[in-house]
């Protein structure tokens, strides 16, 4: 019994030491579009404007005080025509809050960025977007409720012994900055095709506890890149399957899926969604929301696959997303509402 602590232990404070190296992250990746891809601000084929809101709770099997990550978004359209026969760019403007709150150090995170991204159509099938965003990282921990190595003693951790661990500082702040790209492609009503690339962390800001400023201690900048289609089957079906792939210093992540999406009231104010995600060599993903007239609640949960699940029973997470898409009133009535397939009715 003794042994399973400790080893139970040593994993949990390995899985610690990822999160301070290793970025948050949702399984619902598309419906968190701008800590994806800064391009996707204002990208909003079913509307003008959105607000989003996402939660996550991870390992509450294995830790005593689980990971909880939080984020909330909105972002619009500015300067887009309602002229069809005449397709112009035009800008999007979005902000971002995004809070961790990690394992019985309470490692806290709070991220708040600003960001905007300029869409350019090609013709009338196809569309480039660039964007990029900025803002404020915060992080503080409690040290109060670690424990380190040279506090074993022999038995259990003891935290009143004295340790050499000693942080300069329990709460640091830095600039952090973003840059994406996307392209669109949309041959006919029935069929959209979106992929992008974006780049984290352009800055390579300074995060550490310590009052070493060496390269060890500035956050690696991430990839990622995503692939995105949305197949309209009748009026009764929509199928989207794809992908999203993420790599950051040594540590890479590939996941892949589909839901699908149906229509129950028939004129599409009403959605029923399924689907199934795989995040590789970690967990399957199984899906299921609903969406209602401009409103839509997605819930997801990860069951472990990995060798975890011998600790966690296959718990991993669960994770949900409620976002609002909407028109601007000036704008209702006068175009197109959607570049993209769906169920709903205009």
């Amino acid at each position: 019994m003794k042994l399973t602590r400790i080893i139970l232990l040593l994993a949990a404070c390995s899985l610690k030491l990822a999160a301070y190296s290793q970025d948050l992250h949702f399984s619902q990746f598309f419906n968190s579009p701008l800590s994806t891809n800064p391009a996707n601000t204002g990208f909003i084929p079913d509307g003008d404007y959105r607000l989003g809101v996402n939660y996550r709770n991870q390992w509450s099997a294995i830790m005593a005080v689980p990971y909880k990550t939080m984020s909330a978004f909105g972002d619009f359209q500015l300067m887009k025509t309602a002229d069809e026969d005449s397709p112009k760019g035009w800008l999007g403007l979005g902000g971002l809050i995004l809070r961790d709150v990690a394992g019985s150090g309470n490692l806290t995170s709070t991220k708040i960025y600003g960001s905007i991204a300029y869409h350019q159509p090609i013709g009338y099938k196809s569309l480039v977007s660039v964007g990029f965003n900025t803002g404020w990282v915060n992080k503080q921990i409690n040290t109060s409720n670690l424990k380190f190595p040279d506090q074993f003693d022999g038995k259990f951790f003891d935290n009143k012994l004295p340790t050499s661990a000693v942080l300069s500082s329990t709460n640091i702040s830095y600039l952090d900055m973003q840059v994406g790209m996307n392209y669109a492609y949309f041959p006919s009503g029935n069929i959209y095709i979106n992929g992008g690339y974006s780049l984290h962390h352009v800055n390579k800001p300074h995060e550490s506890f310590f009052s070493s400023n060496d390269a060890s201690n500035r956050v690696p900048r991430r990839h990622i890149a995503f692939l995105n289609s949305i197949f309209k089957l009748n009026d009764q079906w929509l199928v989207n399957p794809n992908a999203y792939f993420t790599m950051q210093a040594k540590s890479n992540q590939v996941n892949i899926g589909m839901n699908a999406h149906y229509n129950l009231s028939g004129d599409g104010e009403q959605i029923l969604i399924a689907g199934l995600y795989y995040r590789s060599k970690d967990a399957f993903i199984p899906l299921i929301g609903l969406g209602y007239k401009d409103l839509t609640f997605t819930f997801t949960y990860d069951a472990t696959v990995s060798t975890l699940k011998n600790y966690n029973n296959t718990r991993g997470a669960f994770e949900f997303s409620l976002i609002k898409q909407g028109v601007f009133n000036q704008y209702a009535g006068n175009k197109k509402q959607s570049m993209c397939p769906t169920l709903r009715q205009y």
